[in-house]
C-alpha cells in the first residue's frame, strides 16, 4: 500500500503555524509579566501555566465549548463568514497554540529574567528608546532561551494529540495529522502503518532534541568562555 504523507505535511503546518503565534505571544507576556509586582505575576503565572496541567482532552472541551457551531462566538463567526472552526485542519492550530503557549511563554521568561540588566542602562544613557533597547539589545541577549521555546513548541505542537483529535477529528487528506494517523491505524489493526509512522515520529523527535541540546551546549560554551 502507498504511504499517504499527507498526515505529515499537515503536522508540520499546524506546527510552523502556532509556533509563529506561539512566539509572538510567549514574548509580549513574558516581558510585560516580568515587570509586575510579585502577586500580580503569580497570578498570571498560574493563569497562563494552567494548559500546561490541564489534559489536552479538556483543552479541546473548552475550545469547542467557546467556538463550536452552537456557542455564541460560533454562531457569530457562522453567520459572518459562512463556516466554523472546528473539524476543520486549521482547528489544530488552536489547539495547539493554546497547549504550546505555557511552553513558550515560561522558557522565555526565563531568558528575560537571567537578562543583564547593566546593558539596558548603558543603552538608556546613550539615549536609545525602549523598543531600539529591546530589538537590539535585549532579544540578541535571550535568542537563545526564545530559541528553545520556539522548538520546545514547534515539538509539542508537532506531536499533539488530545485536544487536536477532539477539534479538528480525523479526515484522510483533510484533517489527519501524524498522532491522530497512528490511532486510527492501531485501531483498525492496521500495526505496520502505525509503525511507519511510529517510526517518523520519533526520528523527528530526535532531531528535535539534537537541536535542543546544540542550543544548550552552546550557550554553555559561551558562558564557560565568559
Amino acid at each position: 500500500m502507498k504511504m499517504d504523507f499527507f498526515p505529515l505535511f499537515n503536522s508540520i503546518r499546524i506546527a510552523a503555524i502556532s509556533s509563529v503565534f506561539t512566539f509572538f505571544l510567549g514574548i509580549f507576556f513574558a516581558y510585560y509579566v516580568k515587570k509586575l509586582n510579585p502577586t500580580l505575576k503569580g497570578i498570571c503565572d498560574v493563569i497562563l501555566t494552567l494548559p500546561l496541567v490541564l489534559p489536552p482532552t479538556v483543552i479541546g472541551f473548552f475550545i469547542i465549548k467557546t467556538l463550536g457551531p452552537n456557542s455564541y462566538l460560533g454562531h457569530i463567526i457562522q453567520e459572518l463568514f459562512e463556516t466554523n472552526l472546528i473539524m476543520k485542519w486549521y482547528s489544530a492550530i488552536i489547539a495547539t497554540v493554546i497547549v504550546t503557549f505555557p511552553l513558550m511563554y515560561r522558557t522565555t521568561r526565563g531568558a528575560f529574567e537571567a537578562f543583564d540588566m547593566n546593558l539596558k542602562y548603558a543603552a538608556e544613557t546613550l539615549g536609545k528608546s525602549n523598543t531600539w533597547i529591546f530589538w537590539r539589545v535585549t532579544m540578541p541577549c535571550c535568542k537563545k532561551g526564545i530559541l528553545a521555546g520556539v522548538v520546545l513548541s514547534f515539538a509539542r505542537a508537532l506531536g499533539e494529540y488530545g485536544a487536536t483529535s477532539m477539534v479538528s477529528g480525523y479526515t484522510p487528506g483533510r484533517t489527519a495529522t501524524i498522532s491522530t494517523t497512528v490511532y486510527q491505524f492501531w485501531r483498525v489493526g492496521q500495526d505496520a502503518l502505525a509503525y511507519k509512522w511510529v517510526i517518523i515520529n520519533v526520528l523527528i523527535s530526535l532531531v528535535i532534541l539534537l537541536v535542543i541540546n546544540l542550543l544548550e551546549a552552546n550557550n554553555y560554551g559561551k558562558k564557560k568562555r565568559v
